[in-house]
């Protein structure tokens, strides 16, 4: 099987939205990309109650001061393309009401014919939780469950009703439905997160994980799967890697996955399509000074993958 491929749109500050987002996202559907992709990111605190991804001490990168609004990239990529799928690795789900999101989720959808990929995952900041003022972050875990609840609720069919912690729906009709059901996808690294995927997703979004990690992931979501009565094999995998291309190949002992030359990321794409990945998901943006720049380098990489015959 042909890896998938995806490119992360530009939402960082070096790009512009008002021109770069659209053309990313025409050029990913002419180079023949298989999805465009969003992450959330919502402030960057000067004094943070958390290190990066939960670290004690990890300071957060400067790219986060700025990042465009995954779900207004998304809809400014929709209008300007007709095949790509458009997803999110991921959406913060304690950022946003249950409600709320699942129609705009639907909405979207509806607007673009079925291409909406809905990936969410908890998330790690305290900041970020406490400015949103949704719910929480003790309780993000809970909250996932029901914006899930909600999501499946909204997109069926009416009458539509709902009970639970932060969402009340009284039975009513709701609309624009999806074209289609939407395809959730969720990050997991715990165990809890691991059985909600493995109990209720139809995909996985791990991130930067190399073949041989990959490999004892998948291992670990194969038996929680089989706890809930699923074929982990139903489950789509798309992973996330930042690439970071150099003119010369890096010394191994100072790699980091998915950076050196095309021949070391080549390795690494291989690698990660033998371990399980369904789709791999280019992010370009951190490492390239503009649009132009950006969408050079995915219509580069991509025609060397498909040489390579991955």
């Amino acid at each position: 099987m042909t890896l998938r491929l995806g490119l992360g749109l530009p939402q960082m500050p070096q790009y512009d939205p008002r021109r770069d987002v659209r053309a990313a996202a025409r050029a990913a559907e002419e180079i023949g990309y298989d999805s465009v992709w969003v992450f959330e990111r919502t402030l960057f605190p000067r004094e943070p109650l958390d290190g990066l991804y939960g670290v004690p001490g990890l300071p957060w990168p400067d790219f986060y001061r700025h990042c465009a609004d995954p779900l207004v990239t998304l809809t400014l990529a929709a209008a300007v393309t007709d095949r790509v799928r458009l997803g999110s690795s991921v959406l913060v789900s304690g950022l946003h009401a249950p409600f709320p999101l699942a129609r705009t989720l639907a909405t979207l959808d509806a607007a673009s014919g079925g291409r909406v990929l809905a990936g969410l995952g908890t998330g790690w900041s305290q900041d970020e939780y406490r400015a949103a003022g949704v719910t929480p972050h003790a309780d993000r875990g809970d909250q996932m469950d029901e914006l899930l609840d909600v999501c499946a609720a909204v997109w069926g069919p009416d009458p539509v009703a709902y009970e639970g912690r932060w969402t009340r729906i009284a039975p009513a009709s709701i609309g624009p439905k999806p074209a289609r059901p939407i395809p959730v996808y969720l990050a997991a690294q715990g165990r809890r997160a691991l059985e909600r995927l493995a109990r209720r997703a139809d995909g996985w979004l791990p991130v930067q994980l190399t073949g041989e990690q990959l490999t004892g992931q998948l291992a670990r979501l194969a038996a929680a799967t089989e706890r809930h009565g699923r074929d982990a094999a139903e489950l789509d995998v798309v992973l996330r890697v930042g690439v970071g291309l150099t003119d010369a190949p890096l010394p191994a002992a100072d790699r980091r996955p998915y950076t050196g030359s095309h021949d070391q990321v080549l390795a690494d794409l291989a690698g990660a399509a033998e371990a399980g990945a369904h789709e791999v998901l280019l992010d370009f943006q951190q490492h390239c000074r503009d649009g132009a720049e950006l969408t050079d380098r995915a219509a580069d990489l991509h025609a060397r993958i498909r040489t390579a015959g991955l």
